[in-house]
């Protein structure tokens, strides 16, 4: 089937350099996004505002690699209020996906229909706030990106290279080949490393630990944080983490803090490992629970803690589907 994936981007200035940056950024993202290979393209149209005079940016979708595809670039006309320095680009694609529309930078800003809110949902492991956000990114028919899986892949990279030791000194080195990305398959995360969906093997009890020790590590946190910023500013959605209240998206629109107690937590957890076919003991994982909850909450780089304006939300007596239905309430209320 043929569809049409919209995208545009604003350059900070009309250079070569800012052109091919921008450009290069946009069919990234728009690939990324919509799982797209270049022998998927049928063809690229293009169009930019009447103040880029540097370079086309057909010729930078060019040095970008897509060399296969049928292009056409035109120059928009004069408009007053125009945003300035604005590439436009619809791809058509042989796909059974619906499209992925991409807006990067002051771009954004064009689609008016498109009214953007984030939730953030923290609490420490086990509170089932991930369960919890996940169902209601899905009633909401927003993006849910589970930052946890992020953490849990760095310390999959860190393991994988024979780490540990978790140290600056040694995590650094790897973030700066870190090829990480994160995808959405019927409306679920995957998360890629090197090319490889690791969703179910960062689940497991030793990189969950990993997991704790390393995104305590300032260089880590910095990466993710940058990372997880860019994909909210881009789309509406629902984060859940441990300091997404108050480092990732201070200003989020709706603020939960989830928590029950270290009982149902174990609980909960010891479940999800046994029915996933870990040989553990409940003993065993509550005391991981409560050691990663001395972890996170005296770690001396983002600490897990509640925003002051976070809703509490105690989910030790409630189901899912009461947690769910009295997030969308609160998120209604406001939004």
């Amino acid at each position: 089937m043929l569809i049409a994936i919209r995208g545009a981007i604003s350059a900070e200035a009309d250079t070569p350099e800012e052109i091919r940056s921008a450009v290069r950024e946009l069919m990234d993202e728009i690939s990324q996004r919509n799982h797209l290979l270049e022998k998927d393209i049928v063809c690229i149209l293009l169009s930019n505002t009447n103040d880029i005079h540097s370079l086309y940016p057909a010729k930078a979708v060019r040095e970008a690699g897509f060399a296969r595809a049928a292009l056409f670039s035109s120059a928009e006309p004069e408009i007053v209020g125009a945003l300035p320095l604005c590439i436009r680009m619809m791809i058509l694609v042989e796909s059974a996906e619906a499209p992925k529309h991409v807006y990067l930078r002051k771009a954004a800003g064009l689609r008016k229909d498109r009214v953007l809110f984030s939730v953030a949902l923290d609490g420490p492991s086990g509170s089932g706030k991930s369960t919890a956000a996940k169902q209601l990114a899905k009633e909401l028919d927003i993006l849910y990106l589970d930052t946890g899986a992020m953490y849990r892949a760095c310390a999959m990279q860190a393991l994988r290279a024979g780490l540990h030791d978790f140290t600056e000194e040694n995590v650094s080195p790897l973030l700066k080949n870190l090829n990480l990305h994160v995808v959405y398959e019927n409306g679920a995360q995957r998360t890629i490393l090197d090319g490889e969906d690791i969703s179910e093997m960062i689940r497991q009890p030793e990189v969950s630990m990993a997991a704790s020790h390393i995104s305590a590590l300032r260089c880590v946190r910095e990466k993710m944080v940058e990372m997880q910023r860019k994909i909210a500013s881009e789309c509406s959605c629902v984060l859940d983490g441990r300091d997404i209240g108050t480092i990732v998206l201070p200003h989020a629109d709706c603020k939960f803090f989830i928590t029950a107690s270290v009982e149902v937590r174990a609980r909960r957890r010891f479940d999800e490992l046994k029915t996933k076919g870990f040989d553990v003991s409940f003993d065993v994982v509550k005391r991981e629970i409560e050691e990663r909850d001395h972890n996170d909450a005296t770690r001396t780089i983002s600490p897990l803690r509640r925003a002051e304006d976070a809703e509490w939300i105690d989910t030790s007596d409630m189901s899912v589907e009461q947690v769910v239905a009295l997030l969308k309430q609160k998120i209604q209320e406001k939004i």
